[in-house]
Order: C-alpha cells, then structure tokens, then sequence
C-alpha cells in the first residue's frame, strides 16, 4: 500500500468520524464497557488465582492424636511420616507448644479465655506436615488414616477446592456476559458503518464507476471500525486502572494482603490484549457491515 494511499485511507476515515460523532462515540463507549468487564472479571480470576496458590503453598495437614495413644503407636505414625516421599516437612506440637499458638490467635484482649489451660490442658499433641506438592495431600492423609492412636486429621484442602469451584464458575459468567457484550459491540460498529455506507453512496458508485477496487472502497471504513475499536479499548484500560488502584489501596489498608495482583499489571500487561482486541472487534464489526450493506 503506498504512502498517498493510506494517507487517503485515514483521511477519508477521519472524516467519516467526526460526521457521525455521536454513533461514534455510543460504539466506542460499547467496546469500552466491554472490555471494562472483561477486564474485572479476569482481574477477579488472577487474585483468586493468586489466593489459591499462597494457601496451597501454606497448605498443613494436622494430625492430631488420641490422649491415649501408646509409645508404639506413635512411632509407627512418625516412621510412616518419615519415610512418605510426598511429604516436605513435618513438626512435632506438643501440648505446650499447642498453648502458646492458641494465645498468640487470641491476643491479648481475649487471653481470659485461656484461663486454667495451663493447669489442665485440653489439646492433643499432632504432628504438622506440609506436603511437596498440593495435589498429594490426599495421598498423605489416605497413607496415614489407617494407623492407629490418631484422633482427628485436618487439612486445608477442602478450603482450596472451593475456591477453584468458585472460579471456574466465575469463569463461565464473565465469558457469557463478554460474548453477550461482543455481539452488542459488533452491532453498533456495524450500524455506525452502515451509516457511513449510505451518506456516501452516490460517491462510491463515481468511485467504482471510475475504476476503483473493492478494498479501495473498504479500507476506510475498516480503519474507521479499527479506530473505534483502540479507543474503546484505551478508554477499558484506564478506567480498569483508575477504578483497581483506587480498590487495591483501601482492601490492602483494611486488611493488609500483599498477595493481590498489582495495579501496574493492567497498564503493562493488560493494555496490549486490550488494544488487539479492541482492533478485532472494530475490525470485524466493518467487515460484517460492509459485507452486508455495500454492493461492492
């Protein structure tokens, strides 16, 4: 394509913009809300993500044992332990040890409630395991369950299972509202275009009658969808950021979490899908409407 060509191309789109200003900017606007919303939804799915992996990483399997539980049973218990190749690492808590975690949970404005513990102790001693990797987790407690003197076995597995259900289940909403926003998006374009077709018909039928191309006809209006798509697009990526850094700021000083995914990802990270995408959507929006409207 040369040079004076494509000069013409964004001329002839520029001006295509500016006299349907108002469809214009309800397409831009469109692509904005869209993308605004797919991008709260895969920022919801990346902090989730993130939560998932700090509580698999922290991720203990406790077991606790009877009060009664012999010297044999429980060297049994520890060899099986011990010689487990999916386990980490493990501790043994006595009963003191036990004690002094609890203060530490309860704080000091509620250490009355431990009142007389340390006369008459009421937890057991346990075994705390931390597991190689998060899926072995049911291979340790299924290898250890059996044994004999073991009161209770606690792990957080479940707590992960859930989140993942509730994301994945997140996953499929975002994905339907994003299709459903697509479809309304594409119209928009589309009719913006449509618009643009009709005013100039009488132009392009010279244009054709003079010799020019199909693709010299559609160009522009391509670049029109294509411009309305980027800026669309941008708009998604500021707002996403104004609106998460605000967000971010107030959750981490009300409940000091580190592991939540950073503002600047959306500006670094996200921008370039964001842009690509918005191009698509204007892209295909004009193609779809030229195809359908222009007899080229």
């Amino acid at each position: 394509m040369k040079l004076n060509t494509l000069k013409y191309f964004m001329r002839d789109a520029a001006n295509s913009l500016k006299r349907n200003k108002t469809l214009s900017i309800s397409s831009a606007t469109t692509v904005m809300a869209t993308l605004f919303i797919l991008g709260i939804f895969l920022l919801v799915m990346l902090n989730v993500r993130l939560g998932i992996l700090d509580v698999e990483s922290r991720l203990e399997i406790q077991v606790f044992l009877q009060k009664n539980i012999t010297a044999e049973q429980k060297t049994a218990l520890e060899e099986k332990i011990k010689e487990n190749s999916n386990i980490k690492s493990y501790t043994f808590e006595t009963q003191e040890m036990a004690i002094k975690k609890l203060e530490v949970q309860f704080g000091k404005d509620y250490k009355y409630l431990m009142e007389g513990f340390e006369k008459d102790n009421p937890l057991p001693e346990s075994y705390i395991i931390k597991a190689d990797k998060p899926e072995n987790v049911s291979k340790i407690v299924s290898s250890i369950s059996p044994l004999g003197g073991i009161e209770q076995i606690k792990d957080g597995k479940e707590i992960v299972d859930k989140l993942i259900a509730a994301t994945n289940a997140l996953k499929w909403v975002g994905l339907g509202l994003f299709i459903i926003l697509i479809g309304v998006s594409l119209f928009l374009i589309g009719n913006t275009i449509k618009i643009a077709v009709f005013s100039r018909r009488r132009e392009i039928g010279i244009m054709k009658f003079i010799g020019a191309t199909d693709w010299f006809i559609r160009w522009p209006f391509i670049m029109e969808g294509a411009v309305i798509g980027i800026l669309g697009a941008l708009g998604a990526d500021i707002l996403l950021y104004l609106g998460y850094k605000y967000l971010i700021t107030k959750i981490q000083k009300a409940l000091i979490i580190s592991t939540l995914l950073q503002p600047g990802y959306i500006l670094i990270s996200l921008l370039p899908y964001f842009l690509i995408l918005g191009l698509i959507i204007g892209c295909i929006g004009s193609i779809i409407s030229i195809k359908k409207f222009l007899d080229v």
